[in-house]
């Protein structure tokens, strides 16, 4: 049986959006679907005070800031998107083309197409998350989307050199200085600069994501983005120091980010709580941070492991950092995360900004059925057939006619029924275009 050290006092499973966030951004969007353009450079400057003569950044203008950087950051950027672009390509040789004959001359594949445009939105405000360029722009062209267009707004009036870097390290093909439900819709719906994409990616504040919602259908997109979520499952043998970190280097995030600790054993249950609270004071995010885990942080007690996976399972949180004797166990144990962080060697910020990984994961319980973005969604697995032999043609054609009679089609049994006509001389009752048909 469990048993609750600490409870949230907020629910942080019933989405952020809200009805005033929802016609908002619907009457933004309706706005940019109208007047386009001019549409969108009002509202930029109104929400970001940003009116620049063009929102696309040119070649001499991406050198000129790029250059602003320290070389080392250049150098952290390459090597960590090297690690993306790594297993992304990993990821997608994995993923077989197939061909196989089912009947004498009956071919059935599929094959994987990359989706042709993708728009990839790239945070900025309190946190200009330079990996999100990695995770999106990196793992399109892995998966050999010819066009990328990113969007990143300014900050403060500035451009944020580092993750124009990222953008244009990363593969994009089109970089906009352009933010916020503005940027969503001048991608989603186009205008006259800037050509429509078929799908969106990456993260963003609650009118992005609720952005995505409305346009989605529109245009594909990755996730339906929440608060970062971290569950920390622990036994008598990890540090409780080291889970303490780790669950505040989550619930930085942002105030309704959730922070949860299960673990077998109570002294590590209480000392995680007491560094948590002596760790706050000093945290440059605390604010943050403390407001998260006061708000929305848990410990829970458990018997065994066997019950700390059961409740991580029914959290089935973004982030699951495994602290145990034996990690890898987990992965045959555990059903339902974004992603698995095995071991006290590895933390869920490697998977943040450094490791290779995706970071754009799963949210409010949407691990129960789907998983991260990865070089897969960005392929569009379609399929082919090819009927070669005449007779297994018959073959089918006889079988269609009877399948679809059942269903009341006619129109799709006479197109089996044509066939087996032309290629085994089966009379037509419904036509005395036979002989033409055979000819």
């Amino acid at each position: 049986m469990s048993r609750t050290i600490k409870a949230a006092t907020t629910s942080s499973t019933a989405p952020s959006g809200n009805d005033t966030v929802g016609q908002t951004v619907r009457e933004l969007i309706a706005d940019v679907r109208s007047r386009g353009d001019e549409a969108v450079r009002e509202l930029s400057a109104r929400f970001d005070r940003w009116e620049p003569e063009s929102f696309r950044l040119d070649g001499e203008q991406l050198a000129e800031i790029i250059g602003t950087l320290d070389p080392q950051v250049i150098e952290d950027i390459k090597t960590v998107q090297a690690n993306v672009r790594r297993f992304a390509e990993a990821q997608r040789e994995s993923m077989s083309e197939i061909e196989i004959e089912t009947a004498p001359g009956v071919f059935l594949g599929h094959r994987h197409v990359p989706i042709q445009s993708v728009g990839a939105y790239i945070p900025g405000g309190r946190y200009p998350l330079t990996a999100s360029a990695h995770m999106t722009i990196v793992t399109a062209k892995a998966a050999g989307v010819p066009r990328v267009v990113a969007c990143t707004p300014p900050i403060r009036g500035e451009i944020p050199a580092a993750t124009v870097a990222a953008m244009h390290l990363a593969g994009a093909d089109e970089i906009y200085i352009l933010g916020g439900v503005q940027a969503i819709a001048a991608m989603s719906i186009g205008t006259e600069t800037v050509t429509s994409v078929d799908m969106l990616a990456g993260p963003g504040n609650a009118y992005v994501a609720e952005a995505k919602r409305q346009l989605f259908g529109e245009v594909g997109i990755d996730l339906f983005a929440g608060p970062t979520e971290i569950l920390v499952v622990a036994d008598g043998d990890a540090d409780p120091f080291v889970a303490a970190v780790d669950l505040l280097s989550q619930a930085e995030h942002g105030p309704d980010s959730p922070a949860v600790l299960v673990t077998t054993s109570e002294r590590v249950a209480h000392e995680v709580q007491r560094h948590i609270d002596e760790i706050l004071p000093g945290l440059q995010t605390g604010d943050i941070a403390g407001q998260a885990w006061r708000d929305h942080g848990q410990i829970i007690l458990v018997d065994d492991l066997e019950e700390a996976y059961r409740v991580a399972d029914g959290f089935a949180y973004e982030h699951v950092q495994i602290l145990t004797e034996n990690p890898r166990e987990a992965l045959d144990k555990m059903h339902a995360y974004g992603a698995l962080f095995l071991g006290e060697g590895t933390c869920v910020s490697y998977g943040d900004k450094v490791i290779g990984t995706n970071h754009v994961l799963p949210t409010r319980g949407a691990a129960r059925y789907t998983g991260g973005l990865w070089v897969g969604m960005y392929l569009r697995t379609v399929t082919y057939q090819e009927v070669r032999e005449p007779k297994s043609s018959a073959d089918l054609g006889v079988l269609c006619g009877r399948a679809a009679r059942v269903e009341l089609f006619e129109g799709h049994a006479r197109s089996g029924d044509v066939r087996a006509a032309k290629y085994a001389g089966v009379q037509l009752p419904w036509t005395d275009h036979f002989e033409t048909v055979r000819a």
